[in-house]
C-alpha cells in the first residue's frame, strides 16, 4: 500500500461515483422542496424561534415546529422536543407508551441497536422486561431482505402489541433498509395483523424522497443530533406518526393527562428550524462522502457496505478491515481530521449502554452528533468501522486521505 497514488485515487473514485452524486443531488432537491413547503405552509416567523419558561403552554415554537415535521415526515401529528435526549429515549418514550404489561412486541429486523438491550431486558432497572412486557425478533435473511415466511408463522401463531423495525443497521454487516422495502413488508404484515408498525428511523431522513410514514409505518422516531438536526441542532429527538398513537406516547414522555401541552425550553428554537431547513442539503454531504469513503477503500481490498456503485439507504458507511490496529488506527485518523478535539486519541473503552468495548471518534460542535464526521466500533471479531456524517463533502475528502495514510502505518 505504500507506493498508493492517494490524490489520483480519490479522483478516480469520485469520476467513477459521478452517477450516484447526481442521484443524491435529485434527492436533495426533491427534499428541499418539501422542507420549504413545509415552512411556508406554516407560516414559519420569526416569532417561532422564541423560548418559552415554565410549563410552555401554547409554546408556539415547540407546537409547530411538531407541525413541520409531521408535515414533512408524512404523519398525522408529532412529537419535536428539546427534551428528548436521544434517540433511545425517543424510541423508548414510544415502546413504553404504546406497551402495557402482558404484551409482547416483535421486531422483524433482528435485535435492535445495543442500546435498546437494557430497556427491553435490563433486570431491576425499570426495563421493559420488568414490567412484564415480552419482545421476541425474527432476524433478517442472509441477503439483508425481510424473512417472510417466519414473520407470517409468528403472526398467525400470535397476537403482537407492536411491531418493529430497525431501518439502519446497528452494528451489523448488512445495508440499511430502504423505503420502498419497509413499505413492502407493512403491506405484507397488514394481512395478519393492525398492529402499529414502528420504525427506528436514525440515520435515514433524507437520504430517499420518502420516509416510512409516507408508505404505512404508524411511527417514525429519531434523533436531531442526526439527519433532520442539520448539524445545527444542539440536542432533541422527533417522533411522528398517527394522532392516537402520538397522544400515547405524549403521556409517557411527560405525565397522563399532560402529553405534549407542556415543556418549556427557554433558549428558543431557531436552531431547530435553521438545522431542519439546512437538513436534505447537510445529508446529501454526508452521504458523498460515504460514497467517496466506499469507493476508496473498496479499491484498497478492503470490503464495504454499502458496496461500490451501490445506492446508500442511510448515512453510515461500513468498512471491513483485517485487524483490531487497523480498526483502531481508521478510528484515530477520523478523529484527527475533526474540527474540534483533534488532538484526542481515541481508545477503546467500556462505554454504556454497549456490551463490548467500543471505540469512537467523534470531534463534533455538538457532542456525539453523527450527522458530523464520526466514526465508531465495537471491538470484537470482524473489526468493522462504522462510519457516519460529515457537514461538508470537502471535509469528507480530506478525511478519506488521512484515513489511507493512517492505515498505511500498520
Amino acid at each position: 500500500m505504500s507506493d498508493i497514488n492517494i490524490e489520483k485515487l480519490i479522483t478516480q473514485a469520485e469520476n467513477h461515483s459521478k452517477f450516484l452524486f447526481d442521484d443524491i443531488d435529485s434527492v436533495a432537491l426533491f427534499n428541499q422542496q418539501k422542507v420549504l413547503s413545509a415552512f411556508q405552509k406554516n407560516r414559519i416567523a420569526l416569532r417561532h424561534f422564541a423560548g418559552t419558561s415554565g410549563y410552555g403552554y401554547d409554546d408556539a415554537g415547540r407546537d409547530t415546529l411538531s407541525l413541520v415535521f409531521a408535515d414533512i415526515f408524512g404523519g398525522e401529528s408529532a412529537i419535536v422536543s428539546p427534551l428528548i435526549a436521544s434517540g433511545t429515549h425517543a424510541i423508548a418514550s414510544v415502546l413504553y407508551g404504546l406497551l402495557r404489561p402482558g404484551d409482547c412486541f416483535l421486531s422483524l429486523s433482528g435485535m435492535p441497536y445495543d442500546t435498546l438491550e437494557t430497556v427491553i431486558s435490563g433486570d431491576g432497572v425499570g426495563s421493559l422486561k420488568d414490567f412484564g412486557v415480552d419482545f421476541e425478533n425474527i432476524d433478517l435473511t442472509d441477503s439483508g431482505d425481510f424473512d417472510r415466511s417466519e414473520i407470517e408463522k409468528r403472526l398467525v401463531r400470535k397476537k403482537y402489541k407492536m411491531l418493529f423495525i430497525q431501518r439502519s443497521r446497528g452494528y451489523n454487516w448488512r445495508n440499511a433498509l430502504c423505503v420502498e422495502k419497509i413499505g413492502k413488508i407493512v403491506e405484507f404484515v397488514r394481512k395478519y395483523t393492525d398492529a402499529p408498525v414502528v420504525i427506528d428511523n436514525c440515520y435515514g431522513e433524507f437520504v430517499e424522497k420518502k420516509e416510512p410514514t409516507e408508505v404505512g409505518a404508524d411511527i417514525i422516531v429519531g434523533s436531531l443530533i442526526k439527519n433532520p438536526g442539520g448539524g445545527i441542532a444542539p440536542t432533541g429527538g422527533y417522533i411522528v406518526g398517527k394522532r392516537s398513537l402520538i397522544e400515547q406516547v405524549g403521556y409517557r414522555l411527560t405525565a397522563p393527562g399532560v402529553g405534549i401541552e407542556i415543556g418549556s425550553y427557554p433558549y428558543g428554537y431557531r436552531e431547530f428550524y435553521q438545522g431542519l431547513f439546512l437538513a436534505p442539503h447537510v445529508t446529501a454531504q454526508a452521504l458523498k462522502g460515504s460514497v467517496l469513503f466506499g469507493a476508496v477503500f473498496s479499491s484498497l481490498g478492503f470490503d464495504t457496505l454499502p458496496a461500490p456503485n451501490e445506492s446508500c439507504s442511510d448515512i453510515i458507511r461500513s468498512i471491513r478491515f483485517n485487524t483490531k490496529e487497523e480498526l483502531i488506527e481508521f478510528c484515530r485518523a477520523i478523529q484527527y481530521c475533526s474540527p474540534v478535539d483533534s488532538f484526542a486519541v481515541p481508545e477503546p473503552w467500556d462505554m454504556p449502554g454497549y456490551g463490548d468495548q467500543v471505540i469512537m471518534a467523534a470531534g463534533t460542535f455538538v457532542q456525539g452528533a453523527s450527522i458530523e464526521l464520526s466514526a465508531d466500533s465495537p471491538i470484537r471479531a470482524p473489526y468493522i468501522a462504522y462510519l457516519q456524517g460529515g457537514l461538508t463533502y470537502e471535509h469528507v475528502k480530506l478525511a478519506v486521505k488521512k484515513c489511507v495514510e493512517y492505515i498505511r502505518k500498520v
